[in-house]
């Protein structure tokens, strides 16, 4: 008897870090001192020892159940973006840059191409982030998790000055509500849509017009990374006093979230056309409209917080980064918590 025989393949974990090497050298950075393959990974902070009070903030999350498409499809290449987005945007939400990564993917049988694909999605979210993939940890589970199947989470750790936080603090009645697209459901409610849309490969290949794309394109799209458009924001000089990233618990969980007591967000939903996505999932599923938006980003994956005399400048700001935003609401005087109307 031996380790193989027991149902862990330690050459095909080195073969599956041999295939993701090709992968994280995209992201990395100058800051990175040590190589893939090592105990820990090192990352220098000399250059941000000049700002004022240097603040760390990190961010880890998963991709949850929308992986069962993944496997349903074979499709693990995207998975990765998902899992970085989940964890860096709510450092840009914070004001803060990422600095680096770090995955985990836990699986029953290590196929080493499978495992560089997920890494390949992961290495690409760190581009589109700017953020280094440094280590991570692949680990064999038998018996633990089925031989097709496995879970993958991740770490990442940002920086920013401590007077640039944004804590929402400041927000007062009259400020300006910015959504920014969503590229779909991103990665939250799949339990939800799995139990709307039956979990075949006939379902998901099936192609839907008013999707423009078939069921699966449009439920795995991989989750939007905010990271460059909120940082052009503030490069255009714009002050970003609230910031919400909208995940699990859709708008009524997470807007209120960025604001201090004795305000109150009003969001219209006229504001925007909502994705046929989420038309198509509340009609299917005969979900009401209030548990939609508790539950979903219904098309719009961050909330900013603005100056009334900012907007416009903010606006082109996302523009330029290659996003699309729309003025959805504003900031009252009141309780604190969210109106849709």
């Amino acid at each position: 008897m031996d380790y193989k025989n027991a149902g862990v393949d330690i050459e095909a974990g080195y073969k599956s870090v041999e295939l993701m090497k090709e992968h994280i050298k995209k992201t990395m950075r100058p800051e990175v001192l040590t190589n893939i393959g090592g105990f820990s990974g090192a990352f220098s902070m000399s250059k941000f020892k000049d700002m004022e009070n240097p603040t760390l903030v990190s961010g880890t999350d998963g991709v949850g159940t929308k992986l069962k498409l993944a496997f349903l499809l074979d499709k693990h290449d995207t998975v990765g973006i998902d899992c970085v987005a989940m964890c860096v945007n709510d450092i840009a939400c914070a004001g803060g840059e990422p600095l680096f990564f770090l995955d985990y993917i836990a699986c029953g049988k290590n196929y080493p191409e499978k495992i560089a694909r997920i890494v390949s999605g992961v290495a690409e979210g760190c581009v589109q982030s700017d953020a280094a993939l440094i280590g991570g940890e692949t680990a064999e589970m038998p018996g633990f998790y089925p031989e097709d199947e496995y879970d993958l989470a991740g770490f990442a750790v940002g920086v920013v000055d401590e007077k640039d936080l944004i804590t929402g603090k400041d927000l007062k009645a009259g400020d300006v509500l910015l959504g920014i697209a969503s590229s779909g459901v991103h990665s939250n409610g799949f339990s939800l849509v799995r139990k709307v849309f039956s979990m075949d490969r006939e379902t998901l290949n099936t192609y839907h017009e008013e999707l423009g794309k078939t069921l699966g394109e449009a439920l795995l799209a991989p989750t939007k990374i905010y990271v460059k458009a909120l940082r052009s924001v503030r490069e255009a000089g714009v002050r970003i006093k609230g910031c919400s990233h909208i995940t699990g618990g859709g708008f009524y969980e997470n807007v209120p979230r960025m604001l201090p007591e004795g305000v109150r967000a009003v969001i219209k939903k006229d504001s925007y056309e909502v994705p046929a996505i989420f038309r198509m999932l509340s009609r299917e599923g005969n979900i009401a409209e209030e548990m939609m938006y508790n539950t979903y980003n219904m098309g719009i994956g961050m909330v900013v917080a603005v100056d009334a005399a900012d907007v416009e400048a903010a606006q082109a700001a996302i523009a330029q980064a290659g996003e699309t935003s729309y003025i959805i609401g504003r900031i009252e005087t009141g309780e604190k918590g969210v109106t849709l109307c």
